[in-house]
């Protein structure tokens, strides 16, 4: 199987439990089953190669000229991580499937549960690190459907919020930091980075791209001080807290530090920013573990302690450090996933976490006490169990670290966290197992049936197997730890993965811990009386000071900027594009003008001065809402001539009948607003306005003036445009082949948005028919100024003369605009204007009686045939929307030209058509509500009255 089918097995398998919940519990799990082995089944498939020393690489282009291609890299680091991740999402599989209780949605949660483990699976095996980015947020958002899937428990909400926001804050730094490291290699393969450590640690922007990228991987995996969202994450069901962990989420921070280790560690930064996080994690989060009743709270702050604990053997920089940490990657995978499953039986049989509550379960419980047992043995660093051995390896690179130059300072350190993850562990074990038998839990516990105890059963067969005879492991992580070094690095020679190693510092740092650990259990009142007595602050509580403080911030700011007032916005929208305006004319260079001017003749001195007078008449009479309506339709009109006057008959077409439609649009609009807007400025402001328009109408005029008597030195894409308008696009009108060929891509985006802004205008249509509006409508008094013939005979007439000439001209626009002025556009406007003077001339129930297509179906038609002449490139080699033409001569007629582009265009005049005409329909529908005097007939003669007066 190829690596991108791998990748993607869980996201399209993601579609399936959803779809297969209905025909049953057992066959919804199954086959989520079958998607995660199917994965897994794949990546055994590559790992012989991988084993071999090859390194499994697959590149599919996807944005080039951007850098971002879907290249993907299987080698024993990546083997590594997907196998923990696909190996360990079986496991939790089969959990889930009898932990969730029968009224939680198992279709959503096992979709949502493949998602995340796609999303993972796409993070290890990326050797583009773009790409890396996308799985890396993907992992957040699905994470956050996971740890939110109990919707309603406020808990949970919170958790999957506050993961969300810390780990995408952090995504966002990590994407500076990935830019950058990008930037220094000139690449963002992967593959190409891991070979430029010099250039890399020698870049000034070394130190920049190192903490935005140890940002992005503390905030992942719960480093200091960004540890706090990873125990309210608990609030999900266990089966995601035991997989999110031990193999998956948290564990991607930790891939990236192991992937990135052989480019970026090794220097002093690198040193203390990284080991010196791992340390005061490890240490903060085994004291606060000890102390938590709750046991999926406990565990989780043990999972952070053991999280700083492996970034602290990366900090180090040394290769025992990487071997050691590749090492307690596997070990506290197996451990943590079977202590989470555990607590989660523990929770589902008693009915509660909390440690006080419980006591006793050994009895009752057997076969949960020795997996629970067993797990939590090694987790303390117990000799024969796997812990112990990944625990020794961690004292003794910290026996031989100093930090800050104290030699003590770091095996001390060590020693202390050492003893609180002991102490932690026993506590687990022996407060909820140990003890005399209660008879007060919630309910009567007992061991669960093999689908919930098997999974963590199998997990310590591993934690025993490896702790008792670590040399059957010892290759694997041997040859992951070389892939962690790179070709630097190596194993230190003449080491093994052993139970003993003689007596060293580390067995001596080993034996304080465990003795020290079992000591403070047995004080645990005391010490849990003193640490309640040092109220140390809680990180949730800071953390929600710091959101409520954000949020009151830009509240104010939003609040002070945004007023609701439009002339405001407008205001300061002016004054910053005038200061930039000023900026750029006072600091730049200007081309002297090169072009005459044309001759000023009696039409455009005119022109011009209706222009202007419009102009004023409308800023000083604006109140008036109908008189304003006309003043804008001179303007408009004007503005056709002066594209008249400019040679852009096809601007000065589509100008006029925009000009036309918007003011039929308008005043249906006009018909439910009152004559004039109230007085809305005081005089000052009004002053203040006047000077920004006057002077923003001057900049206006005068970068036009300047622009049209100036030759451009550099060459335009117009002249790309008019050399290839007829040979590339097989059209002499340049306008028209830019809409359709050139630029088709903008055109077939623009008619979807009009096509959205018309469905959106009948919805909003529809809820007004559909509310109170509706009886405000129909208690609508008419207005006795009314004419009486509201449909004259002559116009009637007149319009229904003059619609197959109208839509003929229509025709004629659409066939001829390839060459001549005209196009899909321009006709879809000429023909709704022929339909609108039907609704204007007969009346809404006369035309709507005889609207024979809904103009959502055209709209819908227009949008179809638009993408499907685009598409149809593709059959012929070519990209998306790429326009095919010929000539063909039929006698009598002359030889004359057809090209696929026409079929795009007829998709734009069936879009252009349909939006125009359910915009004006919606509004005829509201102005038809408030007109109780309408008839279905014409000219206002109904039939059946002719009849009964003869």
């Amino acid at each position: 199987m190829s690596l991108v089918l791998i990748v993607l097995t869980p996201f399209l398998g993601a579609l399936l439990p959803g779809l297969m919940v209905r025909t049953g519990r057992q066959t919804c799990a199954v086959v989520t089953l079958g998607v995660t082995l199917t994965a897994l089944v794949g990546l055994i498939s590559q790992a012989p190669a991988v084993l071999g020393g090859e390194t499994v690489i697959q590149q599919i282009p996807w944005m080039p000229e951007l850098g971002l291609n879907l290249n993907l890299m299987l080698d024993g680091l990546g083997l590594f991580f997907a196998a923990l991740i696909l190996g360990i999402g079986v496991l939790i599989i089969i959990y889930g499937r009898y932990y969730l209780a029968r009224e939680d949605n198992m279709g959503e949660f096992f979709a949502y549960l493949l998602l995340f483990q796609g999303a993972m699976v796409g993070i290890v095996l990326s050797d583009n690190i773009l790409v890396l980015l996308v799985f890396w947020e993907l992992t957040s958002l699905s994470s956050f459907l996971l740890i939110g899937y109990w919707k309603h428990l406020p808990d949970g909400r919170q958790g999957a919020r506050m993961a969300l926001t810390v780990t995408g804050m952090g995504g966002l730094a990590m994407i500076g930091g990935m830019l950058l490291l990008g930037r220094i290699v000139g690449s963002y393969d992967l593959s190409v980075i891991l070979e430029n450590r010099e250039a890399i640690q020698d870049s000034p922007l070394y130190v920049p791209a190192l903490v935005l990228i140890l940002l992005g991987c503390f905030t992942k995996s719960a480093q200091f001080p960004f540890h706090f969202w990873l125990p309210h994450a608990m609030a999900a069901p266990t089966p995601v807290s035991a997989y999110l962990h031990s193999a998956t989420m948290v564990k991607a921070g930790i891939f990236l530090l192991a992937r990135t280790w052989p480019v970026l560690s090794g220097t002093e930064i690198y040193f203390y920013l990284v080991a010196g996080a791992g340390l005061l994690t490890m240490l903060v989060g085994a004291i606060t573990a000890l102390f938590k009743d709750d046991l999926k709270a406990l565990l989780a702050f043990s999972t952070i302690s053991h999280l700083g604990l492996i970034v602290f053997l990366l900090g180090t920089g040394t290769d025992f450090g990487a071997l050691a940490a590749v090492f307690h990657i596997l070990n506290h995978a197996a451990f943590k996933a079977a202590l989470f499953m555990t607590a989660g039986i523990v929770d589902h049989e008693a009915h509660t976490r909390d440690i006080k509550r419980l006591g006793g379960l050994a009895r009752l419980m057997p076969v949960t006490f020795a997996i629970a047992s067993i797990a939590g043995l090694a987790m303390a660093g117990i000799p024969l169990f796997n812990g112990f051995l990944s625990k020794e390896m961690f004292l003794e690179e910290a026996a031989h670290t100093e930090f800050f130059g104290p030699g003590l300072l770091v095996p001390v350190l060590a020693t202390v966290g050492a003893l609180f993850s002991a102490a932690y562990s026993f506590r687990y074990i022996g407060h909820t197992f140990l003890g005399r038998v209660r008879d007060d839990y919630p309910a009567k516990p007992h061991d669960p049936g093999m689908g919930m105890w098997g999974p963590p059963a199998f997990l310590c067969v591993l934690v025993l197997g490896i702790g008792i005879l670590p040399g059957l492991v010892e290759p694997l992580v041997f040859f992951v730890a070389r892939a962690v070094m790179g070709t630097e690095g190596q194993i230190p020679e003449g080491y093994h993965l052993a139970i003993w190693h003689g007596v060293t510092p580390a067995l001596w740092m080993s034996v304080v811990a465990v003795l020290g650990g079992l000591a403070l259990v047995l004080i645990y009142r005391a010490a849990a009386w003193l640490w309640a007595a040092l109220h140390v602050p809680r990180a949730k509580s800071i953390f929600d000071g710091i959101i409520a403080g954000a949020v009151a911030a830009s509240r104010g700011v939003t609040n002070g900027l945004h007023d609701g007032a439009f002339s405001r916005y407008a205001g300061v929208f002016m004054a910053a594009v005038l200061a930039l305006g000023v900026h750029a004319w006072v600091t730049g260079e200007s081309v002297a003008p090169s072009r005459e001017t044309l001759p000023m003749t009696a039409a455009a001195i005119a022109g011009w001065a209706l222009l202007v007078a419009a102009a004023l008449a409308l800023a000083v009479f604006h109140r008036n809402r109908l008189f304003a309506l006309i003043l804008v339709g001179i303007l408009g009109l004007m503005v056709s001539l002066g594209f008249v006057v400019f040679s852009a008959p096809d601007l000065a077409m589509t100008q006029i009948l925009v000009e036309v439609v918007t003011i039929i649009l308008l005043l249906l609009a006009l018909n439910f607003l009152p004559n004039d807007t109230p007085k809305e400025t005081g005089g000052l402001k009004r002053a203040k306005d006047i000077v920004l328009a006057a002077a923003g109408g001057l900049a206006t005029g005068g970068l036009a003036w300047q622009m049209l008597r100036s030759d451009f030195v550099a060459p335009t894409i117009s002249d790309y445009h008019l050399e290839n308008s007829y040979y590339g696009g097989g059209g002499t009108n340049v306008v028209n082949v830019i809409l359709v060929d050139f630029r088709g891509f903008d055109t077939f985006g623009e008619i979807i948005v009009l096509g959205i802004a018309a469905l959106v205008i009948y919805a909003l249509t529809e809820a007004l028919l559909a509310g109170p509006v509706r009886a405000k409508l129909y208690n609508r008094r008419p207005d006795k100024n009314l004419a009486g013939d509201r449909h004259p005979l002559m116009m009637v007439v007149l319009t229904r003369v003059i619609m197959p000439l109208v839509l003929l001209v229509a025709i004629y626009i659409f066939l001829r605009g390839h060459n001549m002025p005209g196009g899909g556009f321009i006709a879809g406007l000429v023909a709704a204007i022929a339909l609108v003077m039907q609704y204007l001339a007969s009346g809404f129930y006369w035309a709507e009686a005889r609207q024979r297509y809904p103009y959502h179906g055209i709209i819908g038609a227009g949008v179809l045939i638009a993408g499907l002449t685009g598409i149809g490139a593709w059959f012929t080699g070519y990209p998306f929307l790429t326009s095919s033409f010929t000539y063909i001569h039929i006698p009598p007629i002359e030889e004359f030209e057809v090209a696929s582009a026409m079929a795009f265009d007829l998709g734009v005049f069936l879009t252009v058509v349909g939006a125009v005409m359910l915009s004006l329909e919606s509004f005829a529908r509201l102005a038809r509500r408030a007109d109780q005097r309408e008839s279905e007939h014409p000219m206002d003669i109904d039939p059946s009255r002719v009849e009964d007066r003869a």
